[in-house]
């Protein structure tokens, strides 16, 4: 049978994967996705187990980030809620109250008067600080230089993990954190019902409502290219897909490895560059909480962070409280057996006597985060979509940032993507015969 023509292939269908084929059929291309599992979504999926809708670790939207108002553009219904950030905090293996507000800061016992006052002009000076200025400067650079008391600084690093998903304080650009940082503090995040499964089920209903193909169980073993410019798409079957343009929302090692002589082009130095975020991750389902109000919990003095995600949304059909911990890891860190056990512990100081009440478990040893984001070591601060050694060849996904991050970062560089795309293919930019 002949395979159909395209104007547009797109490798992935995660979040980035899907928005950028709605974008590209919007304006009349016909675009197929080539997906390697056997369903789209990517890390956006959730898991149903005995009736539990289970994320692949905790995932938030922030509702003053580009993809809340970017999903909500293209029609997707967002139900939810916004979590309370009423909780706690963990130093020293003892559970502190968290000074979320004026009153509890002034009465809490972590910090000093001074310490108080510091930390209240900190909260307050997040959101007007010149980033300009800051394009060159570490978070810890930035935190040791602004921030004097020793247990303020220990609370803000944890407000930075906890927002970037991240720890790699002398890598991570202080601009990008602090935005991030007073994004969270602002705006807050949302809990979905459903998970984040809702999102891939509405992106996917979009995308077929569009005219996109999506082809599941479709891996790509080679992106062809000739004089300059896309020729087509190698499948794993051994079949050529003769396309012209080419969008892929792989991971930067992914997108070398499928380009013969990406030595020599941007994709080399992006692989080169890239430094993954992973977490080790532990999901639960449970009857309750053994401690009840106990739904909020960040570390200090351990980078582990626990929320009880059922108390902004609906996330099983049998009443089961979901809750999700999480360790953040160091770059290139990986000791799966004494992460769970970190959990674990974690766990038992928490909420004692929780494992009688589990109706489902999902331990991720090591889970992507994201496959890189904005740091000191990058050449190409802003990788731009377009592969420039190459015409046709594009690239978005959560590492593709121009400072967004985490999903803010995948949605983006769909759009950056799709946007160029589509701007080069009516001047015929990328335009061969084959």
């Amino acid at each position: 049978m002949r395979m159909k023509n395209y104007d547009v292939a797109i490798i992935g269908g995660g979040i980035s994967g899907l928005l950028a084929a709605i974008e590209v059929a919007k304006a009349g291309k016909q675009v197929i996705v080539l997906e390697q599992s056997t369903h789209v979504g990517g890390r956006g999926i959730s898991v149903n187990k005995n009736g539990a809708l289970l994320n692949l670790g905790g995932h938030a939207i922030y509702r003053g980030g580009y993809a809340y108002a970017a999903l909500q553009r293209f029609g997707l219904k967002l139900e939810g809620g916004v979590p309370s950030t009423t909780g706690s905090i963990i130093w020293k293996n003892e559970l502190i109250p968290l000074p979320s507000d004026p009153l509890k800061l002034l009465t809490s016992k972590l910090f000093s008067f001074s310490g108080k006052m510091e930390l209240g002009r900190l909260l307050m000076r997040l959101g007007k600080i010149n980033a300009a200025e800051l394009a060159d400067v570490s978070l810890r650079e930035w935190a040791e230089q602004e921030i004097v008391d020793p247990m303020v600084r220990h609370l803000f690093y944890t407000l930075c993990r906890t927002s970037t998903y991240s720890r790699d304080l002398d890598y991570q650009t202080a601009a990008t954190v602090l935005h991030q940082v007073h994004l969270s503090l602002k705006s807050g995040v949302f809990y979905l019902d459903g998970g984040w499964q809702s999102i891939i089920d509405q992106l996917h209903n979009i995308a077929i409502s569009c005219g996109v193909t999506i082809q599941t169980g479709a891996g790509v073993s080679a992106i062809k290219h000739s004089g300059g410019a896309v020729q087509g798409v190698l499948l794993g079957s051994g079949e050529l897909m003769e396309v012209n343009r080419v969008i892929s929302t792989l991971a930067p090692s992914d997108n070398f490895r499928l380009v013969p002589g990406a030595e020599q082009t941007a994709l080399s130095r992006w692989k080169e560059d890239a430094r993954p975020i992973t977490a080790a991750c532990l999901d639960l389902a449970m009857k309750r909480l053994p401690v009840v109000g106990r739904d909020f919990v960040m570390g200090i003095d351990q980078p582990v962070f626990f929320s009880n995600h059922s108390r902004a949304a609906k996330l099983s059909d049998n009443g089961a409280v979901i809750v999700h911990m999480i360790k953040y890891n160091a770059v290139g860190e990986h000791d799966p057996k004494a992460d769970e056990q970190l959990l674990t512990h974690t766990m038992n100081l928490l909420h004692p006597g929780w494992q009688q009440e589990v109706t489902a478990k999902q331990f991720l040893p090591s889970i992507t985060v994201v496959h890189d984001y904005p740091h000191k070591a990058r050449r190409d601060s802003k990788p731009e979509p377009a592969v420039p050694e190459i015409r046709g060849l594009y690239v978005a996904g959560d590492w593709a940032s121009h400072g967004e991050m985490l999903l803010d970062a995948a949605a983006t560089s769909a759009g950056r993507a799709a946007s160029m795309l589509l701007q080069d293919a009516s001047k015929g930019r990328d335009v061969i015969s084959v």
